[in-house]
């Protein structure tokens, strides 16, 4: 990775570069000698900016900056200079009061935000949206061991609504919006929709999917009765960039190591650790929710080869007491 210095480094942008995806994608960008401009809430905050400036390249050619998702034009003067932008910026946490004001309003406008930002600059060669398997796989279609979810599936709206999936509305609507954005602005998008991200924390603060992993090596007395696809953090931020760098790269890419219950999540964590207190029941007598399949064709056309799921939960479960998350 030389060059890093030289004039002719390329400028690239990453969205709510605080969080769980977008510090590792922001790592790996510096990394391949990029230099990154980077949104936060709060640039003054070092629980959200310290871990970034710690990384190797940041001095030189990592840019901080104060965006608001929720302004219009406030990312006109990041993306500016930039010939990619990654948009990672939206809230995904399930406790919401409000989900307008909590999670659909960031999520759509303010995706429909940088986008608007990015429409001003022809610079810009490619915009990669981190989307998620929400925006995909939550229609009401059944969902068994031989049903193969894949990158045509749509959530439909009405339906999450109804279910009261606030996170996956605000990830539907959004991707809708942005997809419809583009066509209308000739903006060239790539989505990204991974599955629950596990795998080593960057950031000091605990994020929604690590968190599921924390409850279960905590003390819980059951495990929830759901399937989830699981996804490395590392995977999907790779994913990002090989989204952005190969110029065939189109459309939306659902990203899955692999389906499993958290009936087997509990499994795969007694294998790697026999003496940790785990959670020995269901949380409720029902059968347990089925598994599916998700494409892994287009992860593959991106050259992605997947972490194995044990191997991610046990970076996951070493990072949760690194950084004294749990009582291990």
């Amino acid at each position: 990775m030389s060059g890093s210095g030289t004039s002719n480094t390329k400028t690239v942008c990453v969205t709510g570069a605080s969080g769980y995806i977008a510090s590792w994608l922001v790592k790996f960008l510096l990394l391949r000698g990029y230099t990154v401009k980077a949104t936060v809430r709060d640039p003054n905050d070092p629980k959200k900016t310290e871990h970034l400036f710690s990384l190797e390249g940041a001095k030189e050619r990592l840019h901080l900056f104060r965006a608001n998702l929720l302004e219009e034009g406030s990312f006109d003067s990041v993306v500016d200079g930039c010939e990619g932008v990654f948009h990672t910026a939206s809230p995904f946490y399930h406790a919401v009061t409000d989900p307008q004001a909590e999670l659909i309003d960031p999520a759509v406008k303010g995706t429909l935000n940088v986008l608007g930002s990015c429409a001003k600059f022809p610079k810009i060669k490619r915009v990669v949206l981190t989307s998620s398997i929400a925006a995909v796989a939550y229609n009401g279609k059944p969902r068994t061991p031989e049903v193969v979810v894949d990158e045509t599936w749509f959530s439909n709206p009405e339906f999450c609504e109804q279910s009261k999936m606030w996170y996956v509305l605000s990830k539907t609507l959004a991707e809708v919006a942005a997809w419809k954005f583009v066509k209308e602005k000739g903006i060239d998008m790539v989505a990204i929709n991974p599955a629950m991200v596990i795998g080593p924390l960057l950031q000091p603060t605990l994020n929604t999917s690590a968190a599921a992993v924390l409850n279960l090596i905590n003390g819980a007395e059951t495990f929830p009765n759901a399937s989830f696809g699981w996804v490395n953090v590392k995977d999907v931020a790779n994913a990002h960039i090989l989204a952005y760098e190969i110029p065939s790269a189109c459309g939306r890419h659902c990203l899955v190591e692999r389906v499993a219950h958290y009936s087997d999540i509990v499994k795969i964590l007694h294998e790697l650790y026999p003496d940790i207190h785990l959670p020995q029941r269901c949380a409720d007598d029902e059968p347990f929710v089925p598994t599916y399949q998700v494409s892994k064709e287009k992860a593959k056309s991106l050259g992605i080869d997947y972490i194995p799921l044990d191997v991610g939960l046990k970076e996951t479960v070493e990072s949760l007491k690194e950084k004294k998350f749990c009582k291990l």
